[in-house]
């Protein structure tokens, strides 16, 4: 079966940067675009950014994002890391990865695989 679990997630300080893992297994990890989402307190789940399966360029789907999150993929640890740098309390949020075949997306929808995620709090 496919799987995906999600790891990496905690309490950081405003400025801080953490890096977050999605570790697939049951598939083929380079074959898929691997998205991730985040759902706030009191807000709805949001596509963020995804790697693409051919590509594996980053595509932002949230643009206040952009040059802070940063998607990088291992395939021989079947792992995706989002590089997170220069966190503030605005994104608090409950972090998930996704996968689906080949090409991004922003639509949960679209995305047949998912993590449980994991959860990210920024706070002093």
């Amino acid at each position: 079966q496919v799987q995906l679990v999600e790891s990496g997630g905690g309490l950081v300080q405003p400025g801080g940067s953490l890096r977050l893992s999605c570790t697939a297994s049951g598939f083929s990890l380079d074959y898929y675009a691997i998205g991730w989402f985040r759902q706030a307190p009191g807000r709805e789940r949001e596509g963020v950014l995804c790697i693409s399966g051919d590509t594996h360029r980053n595509i932002y789907y949230v643009y206040s994002v952009k040059g802070r999150f940063t998607i990088s993929r291992d395939n021989a640890r079947k792992t995706v890391y989002l590089h997170i740098n220069n966190l503030s309390t605005d994104d608090t949020a409950v972090y998930d990865c996704a996968a689906r075949k080949k090409v991004c997306s922003d639509a949960k929808e679209h995305y047949a695989h998912w993590g449980q995620g994991t959860q990210v709090t920024v706070s002093s």
